[in-house]
């Protein structure tokens, strides 16, 4: 198959002006394949040649203007269309195109819970060619009216109110000019919920087994939408744009959301079978926030090219959060900002593979679908909430407002924006645009306390890197008031980096933190003393977006090799049961454990690290014993049984139902112990057939795969590793659940001989399965567990001879890059103080 390269779409973009698709699909055709007829009314400004995508499993018939083209003239997923006049033109398609079960395309699920079938669309970049025929680049917006056929008690959602006309036959209203990779789709038989907000219709959606668990959550989810949606419209001069507003929470679906206008898709571990914290509800109402401002920011006014990608990105990311704080009960979201999406940013901008937040060399749409990363998500955010805070939000929300006026319903570009931006201030935004937005790498910021008369100090801030900075330095000295352990806030300085000349500060504060308040994107460090005072005063910090910035300072130091592993899992073991932000919280011990204890020390040291996590949990347990925290008590019964390196304390609350003192098992909590006594060998075929046969649904069978894959046993590792890349059967989910079960840091010996046949394996499956799964291969069943020298030199070699695709090659560039690193801080040295200090 051909990508669309940017100067294919430029050259399109200039010969044509589409107007009008009208697509008919049919879902009743067979379980393999669905109809597919498609009539685009386009015009061409010139004669000319261009091309048309479909990538059909049969292309049945081709007409332009009425006369026959022939199918077999089909290249790849391109459909020639010669000798174009100038004019007006109608080009008929009629295919039968495959269903999926990659979360690509059309994808169709069976739910094994009660045997109902669902499909919906994820048409993201250039998929809509996997469901029916378009010219598919984004700036060739159209109109869309879609008719669909679907069997008897299903209902059909799309970007427009549906009606049913009758005999399975549903209509949607047609679309305002939107682009391709927006058009969407989701039939079954849905349960649904429906309300009505300022006039417009509101829906939740979900599969009818998941219905109880929607129904517990839909005065939640209603309420969260009509706050981020009334909000919106005190920040935007434009109205929402579309004619209703759908959610779907689908099955099996690849990413967190998709922002389809008037139907966006959600993935249903959204609607929660199990016990969740706040934290987590946060994140789910984040999403939502987040995908309602992609209505404005991406479907709207469209980026022109996928090199501007930040342009819905980012924003929707900034908005989400910023405005999930001021309108709803989650007023402390830039804290999980911090500490669960900014860090993903931060490791992405530093690995080979890094890229400008808004790039000039984006080719084609393969090199596109790679930058839907921690840069296009949480660095991007990070800098439009350093740019509000040195444009001033005022001025920023008149430049977006001029925005969205001078593009809406057509497309833009990063040019476009920072022109848009200007008109509103006074402010050098192209000059902030060069220094943030196309360059790549993180700075680092390091104060510099030097004494003067009298006992005061002067500070200056050292800048590793070239970017302008507003920041704050917080100042905290201890409280003499009490018996010790309290930090105070003295003062709170705001500075411009580059700095002219030291600051003022009096006498030495307890601690120094640069960045307070988490307004830019940099690393920081600690003086001495400041280093000190976090040793033994962190969880005396008084905010908790305060303490974000000192963990992630002390995270980035352990990546840098600065500080030892050992001593951020005391600093956790000290101050983390003091904690009371439950973001902070998981976050710390998400890092502990997937990092430091699987990656980052020793295997000969594991165990001591296991220990401290695990003496860490139960301090934890041991606080909450009263009920008054369940959602901190959760999150450390969790890491509990994930870092138990001996089965009997787990088994037994398997065996009884609950943790004593609560909470009861439930299935998520029955999984994730089943699948840790898998690991430990003290479990079997048996007892997972019998779980599964508890909780038979779409998330037991995930938690079976596993399990079963996390089995120490040399025929379950065969079996694992024949259904994940000897067979295309698995769909997307269960490829995921048997990657996570198979590699084991504790099964190093047994899965020794799997290692060199990953590097041949995946290369040939990601080949044979697509972008989706090949992300998959390269991130969920990469051997990460083996951090030695001669994986990474596999890993290199297959870089270099094997020519895996784009989505794997990306994926391996960066998982290799975090293979040196790990193997980097296996050498730090043990003392307890940063080395730059």
């Amino acid at each position: 198959m051909s990508v669309l390269t940017r100067d294919e779409a430029q050259t399109r973009a200039e010969l044509l002006d589409v107007h009008r698709y009208t697509i008919e699909l049919d879902l009743t055709s067979g379980d393999d394949t669905f109809g597919s007829r498609t009539a685009i009314r386009f015009s061409a400004r010139a004669d000319g040649d261009t091309f048309v995508e479909v990538k059909p499993a049969e292309l049945r018939s081709v007409t332009l203007d009425g006369q026959p083209l022939d199918p077999e003239a089909l290249d790849g997923n391109r459909l020639p269309l010669k000798n174009l006049t100038a004019g007006e033109h109608e080009l008929r398609v009629h295919a039968h195109m495959r269903y999926s079960r990659t979360g690509e395309g059309m994808h169709r699920f069976t739910d094994p819970t009660d045997g109902e079938t669902y499909v919906y669309t994820q048409l993201f970049l250039d998929d809509v060619q996997r469901v029916f025929a378009a010219f598919d680049q984004p700036d060739l917006k159209a109109v869309f009216e879609l008719s669909v056929k679907a069997p008897e008690g299903w209902t059909v959602l799309a970007n427009g109110i549906t009606e049913h006309t009758g005999n399975g036959l549903w209509q949607a209203a047609p679309t305002p000019l939107i682009s391709t990779y927006l058009v969407a789709v989701a039939a079954g038989p849905w349960h649904s919920v429906r309300t009505e907000h300022r006039g417009l219709p509101f829906g939740i959606h979900c599969r009818r087994s998941l219905a109880p668990y929607l129904d517990t959550d839909a005065d939640e989810l209603f309420e969260i939408t009509r706050q981020c949606y009334d909000r919106y419209h005190e920040k935007f001069a434009e109205p929402y744009p579309f004619d209703s507003y759908d959610q779907a929470f689908v099955p099996e679906f690849n990413a967190g959301a998709m922002e389809n206008p008037g139907l966006v898709t959600f993935r249903d571990e959204f609607v929660y079978r199990s016990a969740v914290t706040d934290t987590e509800r946060q994140t789910r109402a984040m999403v939502i926030a987040h995908e309602m401002a992609h209505m404005w920011f991406g479907d709207l006014v469209t980026l022109k090219w996928w090199d501007d990608i930040w342009l819905n990105e980012s924003f929707a990311e900034y908005m989400g959060y910023q405005t999930l704080t001021e309108a709803t009960r989650f007023t402390d979201t830039w804290t999980d900002f911090g500490v669960a999406r900014k860090s993903w940013g931060y490791d992405a901008d530093q690995r080979p593979s890094t890229h400008p937040v808004a790039p000039e060399a984006v080719d084609d749409t393969a090199s596109a679908l790679l930058n839907f990363d921690g840069i296009s998500y949480a660095k991007g955010a990070s800098a439009l909430r350093q740019l509000v805070a040195w444009l001033g939000e005022k001025d920023f929300l008149a430049g977006i407002n001029t925005h969205f006026a001078r593009h809406k319903f057509a497309n833009a570009t990063l040019a476009d924006f920072i022109d848009n931006l200007a008109s509103a201030t006074e402010r050098d935004v192209h000059a902030w645009a060069d220094a943030w937005l196309r360059t790549t790498g993180v700075d680092t910021l390091t104060p510099r306390v030097a004494p003067g008369e009298h006992g005061t100090c002067a500070l200056t801030v050292d800048r590793a890197g070239s970017r302008p900075h507003r920041i704050a330095a917080g100042l905290y000295d201890r409280d003499l008031g009490d018996d010790g352990g309290h930090l105070v806030l003295r003062e709170r300085l705001h500075l411009d980096l580059p700095q002219d000349g030291a600051h003022p500060i009096g006498k030495r504060p307890a601690l120094l933190l640069l960045n307070d308040g988490d307004l830019t994107y940099a690393k920081v460090r600690f003086d001495p003393e400041s280093f000190e005072t976090v040793r033994k005063d962190l969880s005396g910090l008084p905010e908790p977006l305060t303490r974000a910035v000192v963990w992630n300072a002390l995270r980035d130091a352990v990546r840098d090799g600065e500080l030892a592993p050992a001593a951020y899992l005391e600093t956790a073991r000290a101050h983390l049961p003091l904690e009371t932000d439950l973001a902070i919280v998981q976050g710390v011990l998400a890092f502990a454990s997937t990092h430091i204890a699987d990656r980052y020390v020793t295997p000969e040291e594991r165990p001591a690290a296991l220990a401290t996590l695990s003496e860490l949990c139960r301090d934890l347990i041991r606080r909450t014993e009263d009920g008054d925290n369940p959602g901190l008590r959760l999150i450390a019964v969790r890491h509990r049984i994930d870092v138990a390196a001996h089965p009997d304390t787990i088994a037994a609350w398997l065996a009884d139902g609950t943790v004593p003192g609560g909470p009861e098992l439930d299935p998520e909590l029955r999984w994730r112990v089943l699948a840790r006594l898998a690991v430990l060998g003290a479990t079997d075929e048996t007892a997972i057939a019998a779980e599964l046969d508890r909780d038979p649904s779409a998330t037991g069978q995930e938690g079976a795969a596993r399990c079963r894959a996390a089995l120490p046993d040399p025929e379950a590792k065969t079996r694992a590793w024949e259904a994940m890349f000897g067979s295309d059967e698995l769909s997307n989910y269960l490829f995921t659940a048997t990657a996570a079960g198979f590699w084991q840091p504790e099964q190093a010996d047994l899965v020794r001989e799997y290692v060199p046949r990953y590097y041949t394996d995946a290369v040939a499956v990601a080949d044979r399965r697509g972008p989706a799964i090949a992300g998959a291969v390269g991130r969920d069943a990469f051997p990460a567990h083996a951090v030695d020298t001669d994986n990474l030199r596999l890993g290199e070699e297959c870089l270099r001879d094997a020519d895996p695709v784009p989505a794997l090659r990306r994926k391996l560039i960066d998982q290799l890059d975090d293979l040196s690193r790990a193997l980097r801080v296996q050498g730090t040295r043990t003392d307890q103080e940063p080395q730059n200090t």
